[in-house]
């Protein structure tokens, strides 16, 4: 009994411990950038396996070089409650948690299995799992992200967890942030992007794999029509 006790008891203080250096990077990011994330590492990992190098774009730039049209198109397209919530969209979870149900219920009744429709995550919540965790789908996994976005939204700004997921998120293979995004697929400056194109961008973060090898296709460019017209009710933070 006293070996279970002490054995609990180091597994709690091993959590805590993690938490307390996650709450300590997270603090750091209030005035240094991240140089990478989790997701980044692997996906350079996994470029150098598959094909024995690595092309990478990445650059910085700062809040006040990254537009309002990207911001709120971004806003708009993934998470349009960003400015309000505390890192999580309740009611969009549930949603999104009700439509996965239906699914599950219409695949088994035709004998196949889905695993996931829609995640209903925030913008809070993809950066959580960016910085720090991999991409395994389990409970616990889930449970540390949630932890990690109330650890975001507690020390750092709305502003400042917006200018880290626009500088590290991904949209294409080895292409990160939007400066990198707004070269590569526009031939311009992030801060020059223009209110189609940040909409074009937007529409891509949830498959930028996919829709990058057709950036302008007829979905893509009618996605990015309803961005648009959803933009001017977007609150930034």
């Amino acid at each position: 009994m006293r070996h279970a006790i002490r054995l609990v008891a180091v597994l709690v203080l091993a959590v805590l411990c993690l938490q307390l250096w996650f709450a300590g990077r997270i603090l750091l990011m209030r005035w240094v950038a991240p140089q990478s994330t989790s997701f980044q590492r692997s996906e350079a990992l996994r470029l150098l396996k598959e094909k024995q190098q690595v092309a990478w774009a990445q650059q910085w730039v700062d809040d006040d070089q990254l537009p309002r049209t990207l911001k709120r198109a971004v806003i708009a397209s993934e998470d349009d409650t960003f400015a309000q919530h505390g890192g999580v969209d309740w009611d969009a979870l549930k949603g999104a948690w009700k439509k996965n149900e239906k699914a599950q219920a219409r695949a088994q009744a035709r004998g196949k299995s889905v695993a996931k429709v829609i995640g209903g995550s925030t913008i809070t919540q993809q950066l959580a799992k960016n910085l720090f965790l991999s991409g395994e789908r389990t409970l616990l996994r889930k449970g540390q992200e949630l932890a990690i976005t109330l650890t975001l939204e507690a020390l750092l700004s709305k502003d400042r967890i917006l200018e880290i997921y626009l500088n590290s998120v991904e949209w294409g293979e080895g292409l990160f942030g939007a400066q990198a995004a707004a070269r590569h697929y526009f031939h311009t400056d992030a801060a020059r992007l223009g209110t189609f194109e940040a909409a074009r961008l937007a529409v891509m973060l949830p498959a930028p794999k996919r829709f990058e090898r057709q950036p302008a296709s007829p979905y893509v460019i009618g996605r990015a029509g309803l961005i648009v017209g959803r933009m001017t009710g977007a609150q930034l933070p």
